[in-house]
């Protein structure tokens, strides 16, 4: 049987240690439509971003790259934005997890899934019509910075600047 999320997730109870994760929307443009990298995690019902805990010796941007990359097997991406830091319960509610979410960009197809004990699927997801995912707080990251996405995409890609004409 699968867990439902619902608000009670996003409570803190008292005396839950902290966990510090990073990771992010990993995306890439194919024929002018823009998709997001999710993975999914064994046990699980839907998709969720790829993300992780920050060891102490490491910073967020590299715990972001190392979880992303056993997660996903994607490894040539680049670093565009932060985009949130949501907070909430864990799976098993054993913990207080504040998630730092930043926006890459790749153009990386495919790559090897190094944590395969938690993670069986990488899949590249229209932005504008996400699959079912497990933690509603990554959908609506997702959904609410949809245009934020596209315009850093779109900037990155294409890097000159423009002189503005006015009619």
């Amino acid at each position: 049987m699968s867990v439902v999320i619902d608000d009670s997730w996003y409570i803190r109870a008292d005396g839950l240690t902290e966990r510090i994760s990073a990771g992010g929307a990993v995306v890439r443009i194919d024929r002018g439509n823009l998709y997001v990298a999710l993975v999914h995690e064994k046990g699980c019902a839907g998709y969720v971003l790829p993300k992780g805990g920050v060891t102490e010796d490491e910073s967020l941007d590299d715990g972001a790259l190392r979880e992303i990359e056993e997660e996903s097997g994607l490894t040539e991406i680049t670093r565009l934005d932060e985009l949130a830091v949501l907070e909430r319960m864990s799976e098993k509610k054993d913990y207080w997890s504040i998630n730092h979410y930043f926006l890459y960009v790749t153009g990386q197809i495919s790559g090897t899934i190094l944590d395969t004990a938690h993670h069986d699927e990488m899949i590249w997801a229209p932005l504008d019509a996400l699959p079912d995912m497990f933690w509603p707080d990554e959908r609506k990251l997702l959904e609410r910075e949809r245009k934020t996405i596209y315009a850093r995409v779109i900037a990155y890609q294409n890097p000159k600047k423009r002189k503005k004409h006015f009619v």
